[in-house]
This record gives structure tokens, sequence and C-alpha cells, in this order.
């Protein structure tokens, strides 16, 4: 019986090797058929989920940032409302009240009135039907503020499931019970964006890193937690030193999806260019 749980265990330290392996072989891989440098790399992460449409996108002098306004805003909130709740809520797992889900839901719902706005001044729409009335004129500064708002939607409802699918014993609290904490984490959001919006380089430059990283962060929770759901690991663990496997098994989801995307774009444009028109 000693005998067979020893080998048991043995399995699973080689299977979770192999993981670690196929990750650390797929990240090399990628990184070189992708532009050269941390901002290419970056590039190659925005070219897989956005458009990157040059005059929607923001500047550091003639470089584009690797996402657009609107997904900068959304992956830099993402990230603000991952780590605010991490220093606040730590272990809580309960969703918030329903007040604060109609605020959310209000966020979401400017996020997607913008998204389709500024969707119909893309130049097919506007040459096809040039009489289409139009809410107002789009604007890369609305563009990141809707997109901040609907980052702190994700990070608000992803993050309380990530935590109530690892520890054994989930502090069932709301993760954010009241106003002060989302007010708190909606005006990160605001001064983000103001600083932002001010193109300096220096402000720009990690806003990029943190986006495009906010993207790899998200989608690898997003895959954790549904990896512990499918394989019935949910609640199994006291520690997040113990996840090691399911979060490198969601990390790997990632890359493989990013790159996947990647390879479809750039076989059907032939450039990591973004999409030609504003």
């Amino acid at each position: 019986m000693a005998h067979v749980e020893m080998m048991i265990n043995q399995l699973k330290r080689s299977g979770k090797y192999s993981v670690f392996i196929v990750a650390g072989l797929l990240l090399f891989i990628w990184g070189l058929e992708t532009p050269a440098g941390i901002m290419g790399k970056a590039d190659a992460v925005g070219y897989a989920f956005c458009h990157r449409i040059d005059l929607r996108s923001f500047h550091i002098g003639i470089r584009q940032l690797p996402l657009c306004a609107r997904c900068t805003g959304q992956y830099v909130g993402a990230m603000i409302g991952l780590l605010f709740q991490a220093g606040v809520a730590r272990r809580r797992s309960g969703f918030p009240p329903r007040h604060i889900l109609v605020i959310l839901a209000l966020l979401g719902l400017a996020y997607a009135v913008d998204g389709l706005n500024s969707y119909l001044y893309l130049p097919p729409f506007l040459d096809a039907f040039p009489a289409m009335p139009h809410l107002y004129s789009p604007s890369n500064a609305l563009r990141l503020i809707t997109g901040t708002g609907m980052g702190l939607v994700l990070a608000i409802v992803l993050y309380p499931a990530f935590v109530g699918s690892i520890f054994a014993q989930p502090d069932i609290r709301q993760s954010l019970g009241g106003l002060k904490p989302l007010f708190a984490m909606i005006g990160l959001g605001i001064l983000a964006d103001v600083l932002i919006l001010q193109g300096s380089m220096y402000i720009l430059f990690p806003a990029a890193l943190i986006s495009t990283g906010g993207v790899i962060i998200l989608l690898s929770l997003a895959y954790t937690t549904a990896i512990l759901r499918i394989l019935k690991k949910e609640n199994s663990y006291t520690s997040l030193s113990q996840i090691s496997l399911p979060l490198s098994m969601g990390f790997l989801l990632t890359m493989s999806q990013i790159a996947l995307f990647d390879l479809i774009r750039f076989i059907i444009t032939g450039t990591w260019s973004g999409l030609g028109f504003g």
C-alpha cells in the first residue's frame, strides 16, 4: 500500500514538473517569435486581444502603447481592483451586496454605451451611413475612463470567485461590504486615469506594462478558478503557495490562448501593427 502511494505521489510530482516545463517552453517559443524587447512582448500580448487602432491609443512620442485607450484603462483598472481587494478583503469570498452590484452594473453599462458609440464612428459605418445619429463624439479620455470602470467590475467579480475556489475555510464575508471601499477603489482608478491623461512617458510606460501584465494575470486567475472547479479541487488548500500547479496550468492556458490568437491574427493580416483605421 505504501509503495502504491509512493508511485502516485511520484506521478503527481512528474505531472507538476511537466506543466512547468511545457509552460516554460511555450513562453520561450512565443518570446522568440514575437517582436523584440519588453515593449515588443507587450505589443504581442495586446495584439492577441485588442484592435490596437493607432488613433484610439495613447503614445509615448510616436510609439503606440500595446493596448488601445479603452483596454489600457480596463486592465489598469483590473489590476487596481485586484490589488486593492488583496490588501483589504484578503480571504473574503462573498460577492458584494446588491446596492454595490447596481453600481457595478452602471459602470458596465457606461462601458457598453461608450464602446458602441465609439464603434459606430469607425470609417466603415460613417462611410456607409453618413447621416447616422450619434450620442456624442468619442474620445480616448472617455475610452480610458469607461475602460477603467469595467476593469474594476471584472476585478470585483473575479477576486471573490478566485479566493472562494482556493481555501479550505474561506472567509465568507463580502469582499466589498460597503460603499466606502468601493469609492476608494474608484478614486484610485480616477487618479490613475488623470495621471495617464497627462501623457508623460514616466506614467505611460509603466501603464503599458501594468495593463498588458493585467491581461495575463486576469486570464490566469480566471483559468485557474475554472480548473479548480472542473477538477473538483476547490476549497482544498490552506495557503496560496499550495496552488502552484493549478496556477501554472492557468498561466499555460493563458499563454496558449495568446499565442494562438497572435498566430491567427498574423496569418490573416501579415503584420504586428494594429488595424488600419481610426
